[in-house]
């Protein structure tokens, strides 16, 4: 299979509409402005050749393999070729590189079930996205790739079962918030011995934060960072090298060679708290624009997502649905590209009518819409929602002049009333909400009313800690007692 170039020109169209919208940049201005942020492959291309043994000594499978998003006949394979992953080429030469590819019943692949090759562009950062079709459904299979003499590692994946097929039970795994700086990746360690159809990440895959020669908390004695970390992520040549930090991790590796992934972002895969076009630092919104097309790019090449989702400048399509047999209906929100700004200055404020005006949203309408629409022809029998902030309300006490984050849906109340209205009018009882963001467990009962304890339950959020933290946390927050009286629909607390 041969890897398609995006087009050029609706690169730059769609940034020019981003900035039309500002009036900051002509059409001009902006095409040439992303033209040399995202680095845009160029018309003509030259054939790709066998990966070069005499230029290309070590290998370049550093990276790993995985995949993603299964659907009943189909698997997306991922991979990256990166001989020395901390530059800025990743080791690689100029040129396009063929990629082999092989797809078996078996890890030893005495059954192949297809093959094939690609090519890994340098316009790309020598990533390739192979979607093998015509599976057999609710399968497992094993995968590994070959550029010139270097064999990959073998990962693991599986198709999903027929939309039709009454699937008795599914086990998946939701992560998030991988800060690299914060510490190891043991629980990815764990994670890729656990039996496990599908693991969800719910965002901040990466941070853009400085990581030190030392690596932050993880304290390295036997090996110092290149001095390229130890700066914010802000060009397309910062997040690539941020994406070969943190996909270098052996722990990482692991998982995603054992189980496919299906991904979405929050906010620090670009920047902190930023919401559509603004972001949380004073810059002008023109140069906002192109560091999130660098970090949008970045993102769709290192992780195993299928074409429709490849960005267009700084846009991209990430929301999406997945079905597993008749199961569970997943539909996987973007909660940050479409989103209001945040009210009161983002934070943790005393709600008023700033952060209650209806015409807000955390989603945009036309998720919105979709997402409803979804839910009203669903014959599912769970209808889950992979996404990222807390959707439940949490006040941080019960007396007046309580306070609610402003990030969070809390901040966005009335865009959180269309979508329990909309749940209602679907006629469905089995809604499940998965969360990342807040780097604890919680589980909550959502409330029809979350200001009256006896109003309908109408479904369950289920919020997952972090892959890493700042340090070991404890089972109940000094506050408990205050805390409960304030959310009496919270059912499970960790901070652990």
């Amino acid at each position: 299979m041969s890897h398609s170039f995006q087009d050029p020109d609706a690169e730059l169209r769609a940034a020019a509409r981003h900035f039309g919208r500002r009036g900051f940049l002509t059409m001009t201005g902006a095409a040439a402005a992303l033209a040399f942020a995202v680095n845009l492959p160029t018309a003509g291309s030259a054939a790709a050749a066998e990966l070069d043994a005499k230029a290309v000594k070590a290998d370049p499978f550093t990276l790993g393999v995985a995949s993603g998003d299964p659907l009943p006949q189909s698997v997306l394979l991922w991979t990256r070729l990166a001989p020395s992953p901390y530059e800025s080429d990743g080791g690689m030469p100029r040129g396009r590189v063929t990629v082999r590819w092989e797809l078996a019943h078996d890890a030893r692949f005495t059954r192949v079930a297809k093959r094939g090759s690609t090519t890994a562009h340098p316009e790309f950062a020598h990533t390739v996205h192979v979607e093998v079709p015509g599976l057999d459904t609710d399968r497992e299979y094993y995968y590994r790739f070959r550029a010139g003499t270097w064999i990959s590692p073998v990962g693991r994946t599986r198709t999903a079962p027929a939309t039709s097929a009454k699937t008795a039970e599914m086990k998946l795994a939701a992560v998030s918030c991988q800060a690299y700086h914060d510490g190891y990746f043991t629980a990815y360690r764990h994670l890729a011995d656990e039996d496990v159809d599908l693991v969800f990440h719910l965002g901040d895959y990466l941070y853009e934060y400085a990581v030190t020669a030392v690596g932050g908390n993880r304290k390295y004695t036997d090996r110092r960072l290149p001095a390229v970390f130890n700066r914010e992520t802000l060009t397309l040549e910062d997040y690539r090298l941020r994406y070969a930090l943190y996909k270098s991790d052996p722990d990482l590796i692991a998982a995603h060679a054992a189980h496919p992934f299906v991904v979405t972002w929050d906010d620090h895969e670009t920047e902190n708290n930023y919401a559509d076009d603004t972001p949380e630092n004073d810059v002008p919104p023109e140069e906002f624009l192109l560091r999130r097309a660098a970090a949008y790019r970045a993102y769709w090449e290192n992780q195993p997502l299928r074409t429709p989702q490849k960005p267009t400048g700084s846009d991209m399509w990430l929301y999406r649905r997945r079905h597993w047999g008749r199961l569970a209906q997943f539909d996987v929100l973007d909660t940050r590209q479409y989103r209001s700004d945040q009210a009161y200055g983002d934070g943790w404020q005393v709600p008023g009518p700033e952060s209650e005006d209806p015409s807000r949203t955390l989603t945009g309408d036309e998720q919105e819409r979709w997402l409803v629409d979804g839910w009203r022809a669903s014959g599912a029998t769970w209808n889950v929602v992979p996404q990222q902030v807390t959707f439940a309300q949490r006040k941080d006490r019960a007396t007046d002049g309580f306070k609610l984050s402003m990030d969070s849906w809390d901040g966005y109340p009335a865009s959180r009333g269309r979508l329990l209205d909309g749940w209602r009018a679907s006629g469905k009882d089995n809604l499940m909400v998965l969360t990342g963001d807040v780097h604890v467990h919680y589980g909550f009962d959502l409330k029809a009313d979350f200001d009256d304890p006896a109003s309908k339950t109408l479904g369950t959020e289920i919020v997952t800690s972090s892959i890493t933290s700042g340090g070991d946390g404890s089972d109940k927050p000094s506050n408990w007692d205050t805390y409960m009286a304030a959310n009496p629909h919270l059912r499970f607390y960790n901070g652990r």
